[in-house]
């Protein structure tokens, strides 16, 4: 990587960073700068971002024809752990890159209503925008970590000190319940780290993972130097390279000894990993943070919620869980889809009897992300399958674009909502009724992304879960079914918020005179979510060309895992079994 790129990739992280200890330098009072200079800091957070995007313009461009991680920084951070300061790009992680910073940017954009301690509000907004980036980029387990655990105080204090009445508790809600998720995580992290040992892979593999050594001139090593190094070693060599420990876990038996109750480590290291990331989805029965986080959040931060941090369970599944731990996601298939599955139909039916507009919307990301689960879920590539990846890979696609699109509707609707409380202070759905009349162009562009949400063919959120549902069919008829007839609940809620906010009677709450059309701010925040909205439902293909070889070549390392590793393990337990019966057959 060239100084240019370097400097380019590094800065998605650090020029939030940079930008926050700047502000600490800026007086207080003058609030209009705050608010200017901490956009100006995410739109240069965003423009870079937007620049790798760009097909082969440039030399720093995102590469679509490879799988393999791009624009790798690999620094020694602490040598006695063998834990690096290590980021990449790939095609799991680059749309969602480019999600974080347009949400960002836009969310800030949203913080001009915030009025109270502005200083220490974007002073925290840049740092939660850190570790966000952080977290997509990280590709040392260590590293990943940090970035996780940067991002709850900020999400905290923003939560606590600028929302709504009952801040305190849905901040300290939010706190323990993402703190709980981060201790089994941190376990799990330990577990595959002691675990490890770097010795058990070729050189190939070991140049694959990007494994990096240095000597004690500070020269990196190559593949075959360390390999013949760690190789002399009479001890384990542990490591935290997320890469490494995907070869670890698919091609070593590193992470097959018993545990506990018969189980492996990694059982017990995915289910612990997966528990800590369901509790980020949200996934029933560990949602409830959400509603109380999202009611009391202000509009800015619900849109950062909902838009980007749900995301990063999802992320974490897809990116940790089952690559480095493809034996227990085997065995858990149907413990994850269930979870999907119910986690779709319990939020839809939640949102259906809600009467707080905002309290909808959050119970509508609880079903809709529970069509990321049940896509990740997904292992159709079994013998039965003819070890066809196909649906597989169609799953794991879908729930990456189901993660864009709901991440670009639901900002766009909890935008939408905060723009009417704003107004009148009030979130009563049975109390609003014709702002269609009064806010015609308003209205306009919340239908649009409404219908964003509902799935509605052409916009952004019916892409993703067509696919998962299309995907699930060869592993269950009947959870296809369900997960299909959710669409029937979704639009349920959704017109029928339309109808009493939009198209109902008179207005009958408070402030009518306050009803007024949307501002120039406003519409120019609401306007390319609407846009991409309509664009991704569109042409879809213009985010699966960053996704599609990535995904395709980890879906068909797993099949390959199950057809020469997990097939082998049944046959001679079904052998096993057969001769115990024989055995004890008169």
């Amino acid at each position: 990587m060239d100084n240019v790129a370097f400097i380019i990739v590094i800065s998605l992280i650090f020029t939030p960073v940079l930008g926050a200890i700047a502000l600490l330098f800026l007086p207080a009072e003058n609030k209009s700068l705050l608010r200017w200079f901490t956009l100006a800091v995410t739109l240069l957070v965003l423009l870079p971002t937007l620049y790798i995007a760009l097909p082969g313009t440039n030399s720093l461009s995102f590469q679509t024809d490879t799988a393999n991680v791009q624009d790798v920084i690999q620094v020694a951070w602490i040598p006695s752990f063998d834990i690096q300061f290590f980021l990449g790009i790939d095609g799991i992680s680059f749309p969602l890159l480019l999600l974080t910073a347009l949400i960002a940017f836009l969310a800030m954009g949203a913080s001009w209503t915030i009025d109270k301690h502005v200083k220490s509000y974007s002073v925290l907004y840049l740092l939660l925008l850190a570790g966000m980036m952080g977290v997509f980029m990280s590709l040392d387990f260590f590293l990943f970590y940090i970035f996780w655990e940067v991002m709850l105080l900020p999400m905290y204090f923003l939560i606590g000190v600028w929302g709504g009445p009952r801040k305190e508790y849905a901040a300290i809600k939010f706190f323990l319940y993402t703190l709980f998720g981060s201790v089994l995580m941190l376990i799990a992290l330990l577990m595959l780290y002691f675990n490890s040992d770097l010795r058990q892979l070729s050189a190939p593999q070991l140049a694959a993972a990007h494994v990096a050594a240095w000597d004690e001139a500070g020269e990196r090593l190559s593949p075959e130097a360390f390999k013949t190094k760690i190789d002399a070693s009479e001890y384990p060599v542990h490591t935290f390279n997320i890469l490494a420990l995907q070869q670890l876990g698919q091609h070593s038996e590193v992470f097959d000894q018993a545990l506990l109750w018969g189980k492996s480590i990694q059982w017990w290291a995915f289910l612990l990993l997966f528990i800590g990331f369901a509790i980020k989805v949200p996934s029933v029965p560990l949602h409830t943070w959400l509603p109380d986080a999202h009611v009391e959040a202000p509009t800015p931060i619900s849109m950062i919620l909902a838009g980007v941090l749900l995301k990063m369970g999802g992320y974490g599944i897809v990116r940790i869980c089952y690559p480095i731990c493809p034996d227990a996601g085997y065995d858990l298939v149907w413990v994850v889809c269930s979870v999907g599955v119910i986690s779709m139909v319990y939020g839809a039916f939640a949102a259906l009897a809600q009467k707080d507009f905002k309290r909808m919307v959050a119970y509508s990301s609880v079903s809709h992300m529970g069509y990321v689960v049940l896509g990740l879920g997904v292992w159709s590539a079994t013998a039965g399958n003819v070890f066809d990846p196909i649906s597989w890979s169609m799953g794991v696609k879908g729930a990456l674009f189901q993660m864009i699109g709901h991440g670009i509707s639901s900002a766009g609707m909890f935008f939408m909502v905060g723009v009417i409380y704003d107004r009148v202070h009030h979130r009563d759905l049975n109390q609003f009724g014709g702002l269609y009349g009064k806010m015609p162009v308003y209205t306009a562009m919340a239908m649009l992304l409404f219908f964003a949400g509902l799935g509605l063919p052409g916009l952004c959120g019916f892409i993703g879960e067509a696919f998962v549902v299309l995907s699930v069919w060869k592993l269950s008829g009947t959870l296809a079914v369900i997960s299909a007839a959710v669409v029937i609940l979704t639009a349920a809620y959704i017109l029928w918020a339309i109808q009493r906010v939009y198209l109902g009677p008179e207005y009958k709450g408070p402030h009518p005179e306050a009803l007024t059309e949307i501002t120039w701010r406003e519409t120019l925040i609401a306007l390319p979510l609407c846009v991409l909205a309509v664009v991704l439902g569109v042409f879809p293909s213009l985010m699966f060309r960053y996704m599609d070889k990535t995904v395709d070549q980890q879906v068909a390392d797993l099949t390959e895992w199950t057809e020469q590793v997990k097939l082998p393990q049944l046959r001679a337990q079904q052998a096993e079994a057969d001769q115990d019966v024989a055995a004890n057959q008169p």
